[in-house]
Formats: structure tokens, sequence, C-alpha cells
């Protein structure tokens, strides 16, 4: 069974930590003299004697970890996290209704970016650095941070590891699974400063840089600005956040390895070449259309076709322009980069590359197989072949993964939301996107929505940012059976 004494004492420490995140929010406040720093002094004062409360009924806790455990934590971190963070919002009475608070928090946390928010200017700084952070912690995972300082307990991090981790893979670069998280956190943290720098240098407040640069390394989308990035309107933020976006994409493992000077690796990985092609097709495409049939020149039709297609590829979900004004085959391309998403291993959402690439080589070798029918054809990536059990997952988790949207579609259609929309919302949630389509698109926020759909594509944020099956097992019987 489960250990259900060490959950809740790393759950208690995991609300330690955001009540350390929700006093650095209350400094923001403090610091512009704002009416929200009560809203989060009462919300970390909850969130505080929670922990501590959960820590005392974890005490003397057996200091092992299974699988199961590592699930359960996965998952709870996630909901709990959501529940707390909501505090905030619901207490100050910005979003004075608990499906819309907790729909903006479980966004943020799964780095998806949707929102129920009219006028984001209006918020203030501390609201808005709350916003930003949610999805700076939540976007390289919650849980992968706690690996980190899972020691402290006396157990290992790698059941959590499997449990929170994007993709059907797992790459070691190191045998302490503590360690790797450490070296990904650093090139996680570099990114976020070295974006700030350079948006500072663009011309943004440094507020806005901190904001944007969180939302941008976590691939999450959410901005101080209600037009997003286009309020900027430079050339130069668009085409430094697009390349941060870029490199967000990418497995966060290569980036380690490139750093440590395995180049040749990271330049022949397949999956990234897949991501990059995925890239540049679909950008030269929509570029080339948009240059056609509009009044923008090259150069602007390249800049806004390369920003959309890298927001929505690796999940972030800023805008530029609002794309459901563009001819509307663009828009079913922006629907297949949505579906696709960037890397294994990254901050972003979405089925993602590798899958993608197993898929194709998986159907290539039907082809063969069909005028060979007995030959033996390996499934090869990396020069690696991929054992029949991960390919038995990746062709599961696409099939579930194109079932749970067709059945919320549908019951988003019977909560009376409209055709469009209801495929917009669905597959940005699941995907950790962000704008979907319609009234839901890049223009709009997803206010207008029933609280039941609300609740609805919260679970689906949960869902995608897990990776489905992490949280789907929850619902299994055999997962509690003792055996």
């Amino acid at each position: 069974m489960i250990n259900s004494k060490m959950i809740f004492r790393i759950l208690g420490f995991l609300l330690l930590i955001e009540t350390a995140m929700l006093l650095c929010c209350g400094a923001v406040s403090l610091f512009y003299k704002e009416n929200d720093l009560q809203s989060f002094l009462i919300s970390s004062a909850v969130t505080a004697c929670i922990g501590f409360l959960l820590l005392a009924i974890g005490k003397d806790a057996v200091k092992s970890l299974n699988r199961r455990d590592g699930y359960v934590i996965v998952s709870a971190a996630w909901v709990t996290f959501s529940l707390f963070g909501m505090l905030p919002y619901y207490i100050g009475g910005y979003i004075p209704n608990v499906a819309d608070a907790f729909f903006e928090t479980m966004s943020g946390f799964s780095s998806t970016g949707a929102t129920i928010l009219n006028n984001i200017e209006s918020m203030p700084h501390g609201i808005l650095f709350w916003r930003a952070m949610t999805q700076w912690i939540g976007g390289l995972g919650i849980v992968f941070f706690t690996i980190a300082v899972l020691p402290i307990f006396g157990v290992g991090g790698i059941q959590v590891f499997a449990a929170e981790a994007s993709g059907p893979t797992h790459d070691k670069v190191h045998p302490r699974i503590g360690i790797t998280a450490k070296w990904i956190w650093g090139i996680y943290a570099g990114m976020t400063g070295t974006l700030i720098i350079l948006l500072i240098g663009g011309g943004m407040s440094i507020f806005d840089s901190i904001c944007h640069a969180f939302a941008t390394t976590s691939t999450g989308g959410f901005s101080t600005k209600q037009a997003s990035i286009e309020y900027y309107h430079s050339p130069y933020i668009d085409y430094v956040i697009s390349i941060f976006m870029f490199l967000s994409g990418i497995n966060f493992t290569l980036l380690l390895l490139m750093f440590n000077g395995k180049i040749k690796k990271f330049l022949h990985d397949a999956e990234l070449k897949f991501y990059f092609i995925c890239v540049s097709f679909f950008t030269l495409f929509i570029a080339i259309w948009l240059h056609q049939t509009s009044s923008m020149g090259v150069e602007e039709a390249f800049r806004k076709s390369l920003f959309q297609v890298i927001s929505l590829q690796t999940s972030t979900g800023f805008v530029t322009a609002d794309y459901m004004l563009w001819p509307s085959i663009l828009w079913g391309c922006l629907i297949i980069v949505m579906i696709i998403g960037a890397c294994a291993g990254s901050t972003t959402g979405g089925i993602k590359c590798i899958r993608m690439v197993i898929l194709f080589q998986v159907v290539k070798n039907e082809f063969k197989h069909i005028l060979h029918p007995n030959a033996i054809l390996p499934v090869r990536v990396n020069k690696q072949v991929i054992s029949p059990s991960i390919q038995s997952t990746v062709l599961a988790f696409t099939f579930l993964y194109v079932v749970i949207v067709i059945i919320s579609v549908l019951v988003m259609m019977g909560l009376g939301v409209g055709f469009l929309e209801s495929i917009g919302t669905v597959i940005s949630s699941i995907g950790n996107m962000g704008p979907g389509l319609g009234t839901c698109g890049p223009a709009f926020s997803w206010s207008a929505l029933p609280d039941a759909a609300k609740w609805l594509l919260s679970f689906l944020m949960l869902l995608g940012r897990l990776e489905l099956f992490t949280v789907l097992l929850l619902f299994t019987s055999d997962f509690w059976k003792k055996s």
C-alpha cells in the first residue's frame, strides 16, 4: 500500500515552499504599496498552518517511497498547490468565483496560460507576480524541484521523477537524479535571468521583464498585459521571446548535455531535428500565406508566423496577432502544431515530438512489413532500438489522448459551448497551450464559459501536464490493491 505518512510529510513541506512563494509576492505588494498585501498574508498563514499540520501527521514516517507513492505525490501536489494557490485571488476579491480562481491557478501551475481575467492591467503587482511565479514553479515541475530536496526526508526521488517527467523516455546524465535535477534547475534559472536582462534591454520595465521571463521559460504564457506581447509592438522583443520559447521547448536533459560539451549528440538528436523541421515548415508556410493574402511585408509576415508557431508548438500561448483574423487554413496549421507540441523533457505540453518520431517509424515499418511479412524491422531513434513496451505505451498514450479530446469536446458542447470553442479550449487545455479558437481565441478570455466547463478544463490541464497516465492511474481499482 501507499506510504501515506511520508506523502503527508512531503505535501506539508511543499506547502511551506508555497508559503515562501506567497510571502515573496506579499513583498512585491509591500514594495508597490498596494492593497493585495493582506490577501497574501492571510493566504500564507493558512497555507503554513496546513503545511505544519501535514508535517506533524507525517512524523516518524517510514523513509521509503515506491512508484505508487510517486504517482500519488505528483497528482496531489498539483491539486494541493492549486487549491492553496487560489487563496490570494479569492480572499482579495480579485477573482471572487471559486471555479474561476481554481481555473486561473491550475492554468498557472500547469503552465497552460488560459485566463478568465478581462482586465489584467487593473490587477495589483503582487497578484500579477503571483500569476507569473505559479507558471515558473509549475513549468519544470513542482515535484521535479523537490527531487533536489527529497534527501532531507531520507528518500530517493526516482519514483517521483518517473511519475512527473514528461515523455516516454527519461535520459540520465548523472546516476543520482537529485544532482540532475539541480543542474537542470540551474539551466532553467540561468535562461530566465538572461531573458530578463535582454527584455530590459528591449525597453520592458523590470517588473514586466521578470514576469514575462518567468512565463517564457516555463512556456506558460501569462502576460501582465491583456494584449499579451502584441502590446509592445517591438520586433526586438518578438524575436528574443521567440528564441527563448524555442529553447524552452528543447529537452532540458539535451540542453544539459550540450552545456557539458556533447554538441554532436545535441545536433544529431532525432527529436530535436523533428522539432526544428516542424517549426521551420509551418513558419514558412504561414508566412508565405500571410504575405500573399494580406498587406504584411515579408519581415512582418515571417515574424508574426515565427512567433505564433513557436508560441503554440511550445504551448506557451503568447500572441502578437489575433490569428482568428487570419485565413481559416492557418487555424488548421496552428491546431496541428498545438497537438504535436515540442520535445519531451521540456516545460511544454502536447503529444510531444518524440512520440511523433516513434509513431512515424512504426507506420513506416508497417508499410515495409506488408511487403516483407517475415522481415524483422526494429524501430530505431538516435540509433537505439525502441522496445516494444515503449512503442505500446506511445500508441496507448496517443489513442487515449484522442479519445479524451473527443469525449471532452462532446461534453463541452453538451454544456452549451460552441463547436469551434469546444475544440479550441479542449485541445488548448489538455495540451497546456493557453489560447483557443473562436470567442475563446487570443483576443478573448475564457470567462464566459460555464463553471462546469471550467472545472472540466482544469482537470484536462492537470491530465495534460502529468501525461495522462499519472492522474488516470489513481482512478483504477488495481492501483489501490494491496498487492
